[in-house]
């Protein structure tokens, strides 16, 4: 299997084609980052026009059947998730529903404080909330998965801690290979893959060492470093993958509405939209790429497909259901 663990494209033929070449059996995409309930519907709306009009080579996805499915017919399957719990505003009623609606994952927060978690970017991590247990165990009954990519050390430990089923960190790299405020310091990983939890490697410039400029060699080797540390069986790939976005998409993901401020995040004020990707991983097509490159530095095939999605795919076929 393949699967793309984060993704936030400007989705259309081409992406979907690319998919296909990668052979992405599944691409996690992120539905919302600060839209409301109903904003959020509108996104589902406009991911059944794509389902509509590619039959061919896209599906929703829901299950890790689906998964199977895809890799049979030769698709991708397509699974939704959050990465603000915006979308369940202050009722938790609403996890459940969006789960029934197709959601997977959903994030605690997006770098600020929300109603359930600190951000990362937060001064203070206050950790989480009276309304985050409770939205943690309801999310764990329903098969939520909960994501901490861009929440705050102590809040990712306390969600690890809290939660009785496995947290993951669906888009970031380990902190001492590249010290960018979002990648996850030693204790903050152990507690993610202690609770059964799962990484997936970003491949977002910002998020890597010497960003735009990153080698292959580099980050297979810090892959390779990383499944020898802590288990290669809580490792994959999320690439956060923005595709073809507007700058302007970056600024309504730093900014939403919680501010008439330019947010700048961890780019420079300089240039603050979107960086350069890697010339490795210019589009999803990077996974044949990060093949080679995981074997160059000592990965057997078998090792190599677990990184590459057959991690995931267990991941899916575990969580994704409902208790009982």
């Amino acid at each position: 299997m393949r699967i793309d663990a984060l993704q936030y494209c400007n989705y259309s033929e081409k992406i979907f084609r690319q998919w296909r070449e990668a052979q992405l059996d599944a691409v996690h995409v992120t539905i919302a980052y600060h839209e409301n309930f109903r904003e959020m519907v509108a996104n589902l709306e406009a991911w059944n026009r794509h389902f509509e009009r590619f039959p061919e080579l896209i599906f929703k996805g829901t299950t890790a059947t689906d998964v199977d499915l895809a890799h049979a017919s030769g698709k991708t399957a397509v699974f939704f998730g959050f990465q603000n719990p915006s979308p369940i505003e202050d009722d938790i009623g609403l996890v459940e529903i969006v789960h029934q609606l197709g959601v997977r994952f959903m994030q605690l927060t997006y770098n600020n404080q929300s109603l359930l978690a600190s951000g990362c970017y937060e001064p203070v991590d206050a950790g989480i909330s009276r309304m985050g247990k409770e939205v943690i165990a309801e999310m764990n009954r329903v098969g939520l998965v909960v994501d901490m990519s861009h929440s705050g050390d102590r809040s990712t430990i306390e969600a690890a801690e809290i939660s009785s089923r496995p947290i993951v960190v669906t888009h970031a790299n380990p902190h001492e290979w590249h010290p960018a405020l979002r990648n996850k310091r030693e204790e903050v990983l152990r507690a993610v893959f202690n609770s059964g939890g799962m990484i997936g490697f970003s491949l977002y410039p910002h998020h890597l060492k010497d960003k735009s400029d990153c080698t292959l060699d580099s980050f297979c080797r810090m892959v390779a470093d990383t499944a020898h540390k802590y288990g290669i069986e809580h490792i994959g790939i999320g690439s956060d993958l923005c595709q073809d976005q507007p700058d302007s998409v970056v600024e309504w993901m730093r900014v939403g509405r919680w501010t008439k401020q330019i947010d700048f995040g961890e780019g420079s004020k300089a240039a603050p939209g979107f960086p350069d990707q890697p010339d490795w991983f210019a589009d999803s097509r990077g996974f044949n790429d990060l093949a080679a490159g995981l074997s160059a530095v000592g990965f057997s095939d078998a090792d190599v497909g677990l990184v590459l999605g057959d991690n995931w795919h267990r991941f899916f076929r575990d969580n994704f259901c409902a208790i009982g």
